[in-house]
């Protein structure tokens, strides 16, 4: 939580606007915990309130809206629906419209300056996260220890699934190691289609115990 803190606060240093994310009906002490600290930072500010596809009574979104609003001079509050894709137009449309023009960082064909081992270990990651749902939600990391690509069109990756707890374990690999090929399956044909080859994973649920906990264990998996 500490890592992903301070790689918050310093992506809203370097930011041109921020988008602020609250739950529709909710919020929450740290909800305003995070509203200080980008007012802190003096920029521009866009509300967006997601999973209104959730509220039962419409007559309930409106006044949440209004006290939100009420909170701080947003540029603009919008409510959103992140899983059913509603009003996500609008919210591209008014973030657009709040950013100013600049220079190109980057050149037009380069998508990520990520390496393709942190990409692969995130889709593994990904995979497992819509597999487990909130059975582990926290508690899993990837790393890659391999890639090969010595064969023309075909990327062989040997990766670690690292669980904190032993019993752990067997909920990721699943009975007969049916949710463990589930979740290769998922990664393998999103990376196909992600780098345009063939790939071959090879899936190893191992055991670190506390490793959220370990400063070294955070470095060796990309995380400071």
């Amino acid at each position: 939580n500490r890592a992903m803190n301070r790689t918050a606060a310093a992506a809203v240093a370097d930011a041109d606007l921020v988008l602020f994310l609250v739950e529709a009906l909710r919020y929450t002490d740290e909800d305003q915990m995070a509203l200080e600290r980008v007012l802190a930072a003096g920029r521009p500010v866009i509300a967006v309130v997601n999973k209104v596809d959730r509220v039962q009574l419409r007559a309930k979104l409106l006044p949440y809206l209004a006290e939100l609003a009420a909170r701080h001079p947003f540029l603009e509050v919008v409510p959103v629906s992140a899983q059913k894709g509603s009003n996500l137009e609008s919210l591209l449309r008014v973030t657009l419209a709040a950013l100013p023009e600049g220079v190109a960082l980057f050149p037009p064909e380069q998508l990520t300056d990520r390496t393709q081992a942190f990409r692969i270990a995130e889709t593994i990651r990904e995979k497992l996260t819509l597999e487990l749902v909130e059975e582990l939600p926290y508690g899993i990391a990837v790393e890659v220890e391999s890639i090969d690509t010595s064969e023309p069109g075909r990327t062989v990756v040997a990766a670690v699934i690292w669980v904190d707890r032993a019993g752990q374990k067997p909920i990721v690999i699943g009975a007969g190691g049916e949710r463990l090929k589930r979740i290769g399956r998922a990664a393998r044909t999103e990376l196909n289609h992600l780098f345009g080859g063939r790939f071959h994973l090879t899936l190893w649920v191992k055991v670190r115990e506390d490793w959220a906990d370990d400063a070294r264990a955070l470095a060796t998996l990309g995380i400071e």
